[in-house]
């Protein structure tokens, strides 16, 4: 019988849910796949050989908490591990209990340095995935130094510069995995979504993982750029102060997110996964602006996009109209659409499937002879 796959999928936005299915669908049918995920609504079809299992949340409270622990401290290999939660509890019980009765082949945690730590303890291989961010605390490295691979949903040249040669050689990088990188043609998109031929139109993109950009800087833009149709797509906060000009239109979520931005001839957008990999396929001028996120992933993924040269970045949206002239000339001037384009790779869910294999089959087939202990080996039993 064939070893299965776990696969723990955080549910803030949409990404990690479609990362997991690109990946479940490229997976060889005689491969089981078991999905633990604190939503089941946020994935898209899955194929037979897969199983989802779901548990409680690790990070949202529902009020059977215990709230009188509070007071002990979470040591540096633990981000979220707050004491007398059941759900928690209730969580890794079910999680450990299938690798009991299972067996797994792999564990593949995207993301939690938690459930790469159990893995670990519980002596089931893992797979991490790899974000940006500052990741250099003993949480994060446990669970990378302690996996059997690292997974990179992004392309080998927006790896951070302070990730070393022997970090990137047990990677796995997967420019465009699990989004939908087909691009309409500019015109075709454009009728789609209502914007004339000859119509210059700025679109400004916020993903699902926070609360969107400001209205105020929103409005200050689209007065700067008056002949300009400014479009939003996502959540906007709104600002009792701000002063918007008639050519700025909020159309909130929308199901066409990628017409909208085949459409732009400017696209501001924050830097979360999915957001940069659709972009970087349209080869459209971007300036990108982090938003807030947990270890500034955002703000490190825009480093390196600019290292790239695929993107002009801001820390910030433009709070002046000079600022917006200057960041709107410098997108303009910078954009190279072919190394935008070359940071999307080919079939990425079908090489990462292949990888995944490799990986497993290289972990569980008996070696000829037995590897040689290393001499600078820590593994002993802990006292």
């Amino acid at each position: 019988m064939t070893r299965p796959f776990g696969y723990f999928v955080h549910h803030q936005g949409r990404g990690h849910a479609e990362r997991c299915a690109a990946i479940a669908r490229a997976l060889p049918p005689g491969r089981p796949l078991t999905i633990f995920c604190a939503r089941d609504d946020i994935f898209p079809s899955l194929p037979e050989h897969v199983e989802r299992i779901r548990i409680p949340s690790l990070f949202e409270a529902t009020g059977a908490e215990a709230g009188t622990m509070d007071w002990v401290p979470t040591p540096d290999t633990l981000h979220c591990a707050p004491l007398g939660w059941p759900g928690i509890r209730r969580a890794m019980a079910t999680i450990t209990a299938w690798f009991d009765h299972a067996d797994p082949a792999l564990m593949i945690c995207d993301v939690s340095a938690e459930i790469a730590q159990l893995a670990r303890i519980c002596s089931v291989p893992h797979v991490k995935i790899l974000q940006h961010g500052e990741r250099g605390d003993p949480g994060h490295r446990a669970a990378y130094d302690g996996a059997a691979g690292l997974l990179a949903p992004f392309h080998a040249d927006l790896a951070q510069s302070d990730w070393d040669a022997g970090m990137r050689a047990r990677t796995c990088f997967a420019g465009g995995l699990g989004v939908d990188t087909r691009v309409s043609e500019r015109e075709v998109a454009r009728q789609r979504i209502g914007i004339a031929p000859g119509e210059e139109m700025i679109l400004v993109v916020a993903g699902g993982g926070g609360g969107g950009f400001a209205q105020a800087p929103l409005g200050v833009g689209a007065r700067t750029r008056p002949n300009a149709r400014w479009i939003t797509i996502g959540p906007v906060q709104r600002d009792w102060h701000a002063t918007e000009p008639a050519n700025i239109e909020h159309r909130g979520w929308v199901d066409d997110a990628a017409d909208h931005i085949a459409a732009a001839d400017i696209v501001i957008a924050s830097t979360g996964n999915t957001t940069c990999q659709q972009i970087l396929a349209a080869g459209r001028p971007w300036l990108a602006v982090p938003e807030w996120r947990y270890f500034d992933e955002q703000h490190c993924k825009a480093d390196a996009l600019a290292r790239a040269g695929v993107a002009t970045v801001r820390p910030h949206l433009p709070s002046s109209a000079s600022g917006w002239s200057r960041a709107l000339a410098d997108t303009l001037a910078a954009h190279d659409p072919h190394r935008q384009r070359s940071m999307i790779d080919d079939a990425p869910a079908e090489a990462t499937a292949r990888w995944l294999e490799a990986l497993a089959d290289r972990l569980w087939s008996p070696c000829s002879t037995p590897a040689p202990s290393h001499p600078m080996s820590n593994e002993q039993p802990s006292a």
